[in-house]
């Protein structure tokens, strides 16, 4: 599998593709927390490596942040979120990077995450339309009948896709949701026709922009775009992990800490050329101009310090509350489902 922009897939997608199989959704949904036997590596599984919005994790790797801290991490990738957050809760991986909503949707369930470092501070997605419906879908309110991609069914760009139809007054009942992944298998959908509109991020936007097959409808990469959408902060990209294994395993959760808000601080001080220097070579192929570009178009998303903004998960709460019947109605205690403990000793550390 080639991702876009000449991007070959790292080999841990592979990998997770056979761990995915190997784990059932019933054992991640069980009543009790079960973690992989305690061998001193920590497995992350992140939500799609190749994506800028979960680019801190693979840099963090390449700075040497991880060995510094005295970390045995290993990063293994899925396409959608939701299939990292059921890899997590069946106890086949330590930490997940992905969106902090699962946090929120996860408790109205009954199981408890919390996120330790927030890379975004806002999704760093966008809902593109293709070429042939641009001229008569020019907003959310206009995708009656049609069909949306995103890149799995419970996916936070599920999520996000509700409330933005939601908002202009669409039921679910009113379009229709197609998962087509991320990467080359949401470009094929979008350039088959498969899907009228969809929601992607960083570096395939910028590819399907450049080749005309797209053009932009929401913008969620930047502060503005988002507040205009969401009605403030939303906090999407994080890390998190189960409450049972935070509670045995806070050294552990420390270190990592220290790992990313050292590397949003390289994010923050360095230009996207110098960053897409320390990325793989494979992320980007013969294609590093564009990679750079669609890096500098995202910038703006990433936290100075690995903090939760306040009243991010107040918004996260009222968007996933419009639609999500598991959330809607339910109390949810938002502070069991971050902490600022581990990112601020970091910073105190780092002073």
């Amino acid at each position: 599998m080639r991702a876009c922009l000449g991007i070959r897939m790292p080999k841990a997608f592979v990998k997770s593709a056979s761990l995915a199989a190997a784990v059932g959704v019933s054992l991640a949904l069980s009543a009790t927390p079960s973690f992989a036997a305690d061998t001193g590596k920590i497995t992350i599984m992140v939500g799609g490596i190749t994506k800028m919005i979960y680019l801190p994790a693979k840099l963090a790797d390449q700075l040497g942040y991880f060995k510094e801290e005295g970390l045995n991490v290993e990063l293994l990738s899925q396409p959608a979120g939701v299939d990292a957050e059921n890899e997590l809760l069946a106890g086949a991986v330590q930490a997940v990077v992905g969106f902090y909503d699962h946090a929120i949707d996860l408790q109205s369930k009954g199981k408890e995450i919390q996120a330790i470092v927030v890379f975004g501070q806002v999704p760093g997605e966008v809902e593109l339309v293709n070429a042939k419906s641009r001229d008569t879908i020019k907003s959310m309110a206009d995708v009656k009948g049609k069909t949306l991609g995103v890149t799995g069914l419970g996916s936070s760009t599920n999520f996000l896709t509700q409330y933005l139809a939601a908002k202009h007054g669409l039921t679910s009942a009113q379009y229709t949701v197609l998962p087509v992944g991320a990467d080359n298998t949401f470009i094929a959908a979008m350039k088959q026709n498969r899907i009228d509109a969809g929601m992607t991020t960083e570096p395939t936007a910028s590819q399907l922009l450049k080749t005309g097959d797209a053009a932009v409808l929401v913008d969620l990469r930047s502060m503005d775009g988002t507040v205009a959408a969401l009605g403030g902060a939303y906090p999407a990209s994080s890390l998190y992990v189960q409450r049972a294994w935070l509670d045995n395993h806070k050294p552990e959760a420390q270190k990592l800490a220290r790992a990313f808000v050292k590397t949003l601080k390289f994010i923050n001080t360095h230009s996207a050329a110098e960053i897409a220097e320390k990325m793989p070579k494979d992320y980007y192929g013969k294609n590093k101009e564009l990679y750079v570009q669609a890096l500098q178009n995202s910038l703006p998303m990433y936290s100075p310090d690995g903090k939760m903004p306040v009243g991010g998960p107040e918004t996260v709460l009222k968007v996933l509350s419009a639609f999500n019947p598991n959330v809607k109605g339910k109390h949810i205690d938002l502070s069991k489902t971050y902490t600022n403990e581990f990112v601020s000793s970091a910073a105190v550390a780092a002073k």
